[in-house]
């Protein structure tokens, strides 16, 4: 009986930590969409809808006018325009270059690695994962605060849901 409630933990863990996290972001999104309102004076249409899960980093620059996006968006991934090259012959934006890609695949593994080490007695494989994702996304966190930003929500979310998962299931179920 106790390999199905491992199994059903680390199942619980990995694939319901994804909502979860999401639900994380889009909190997180609305409180800062009400604070960038509140700062600005005035109310911006959808700054209550946890739905309308868009950043803006910066204000309008040079290289997206037409967005007013600063060329940092978040909308479930996250882009960065170009910079300082060049609009396309067509007149359209700039290209954009996905940051934190194969983030929930990343995630779905890392919550089981965090689960799967609490439910082992091995808490201290955790500091492992940790160590792995933040090297791994080193050069894109440095240069993209929002992913940055993104990255430590993420991470944070997912981990403590494994862990919840683990400890419920290792000391309830398994207890």
């Amino acid at each position: 009986m106790n390999a199905v409630w491992i199994a059903a933990a680390l199942l619980t863990a990995g694939f319901v930590g994804w909502p979860v996290t999401a639900l994380v972001f889009r909190l997180a999104r609305t409180i800062d969409d009400k604070a960038d309102a509140a700062a600005a004076g005035l109310r911006r249409d959808g700054a209550d809808d946890p739905s309308a899960d868009v950043t803006v980093d910066s204000p309008a620059t040079a290289d997206s006018p037409a967005t007013g996006d600063g060329g940092n968006t978040v909308n479930g991934d996250i882009t960065v325009g170009a910079g300082t090259a060049a609009a396309p012959a067509s007149g359209g934006d700039a290209p954009a270059t996905r940051i934190l890609r194969g983030g929930a695949i990343i995630g779905v593994l890392e919550r089981l690695a965090v689960c799967l080490a609490i439910l082992a007695g091995q808490p201290v494989a955790i500091a492992y994962v940790v160590a792995i994702k933040g090297l791994g996304r080193f050069a894109e966190l440095k240069e993209t605060p929002v992913a940055a930003e993104r990255f430590i929500i993420g991470t944070l979310a997912s981990m403590l849901w494994a862990a919840g998962v683990a400890a419920f299931t290792k000391v309830v179920l398994l207890g």
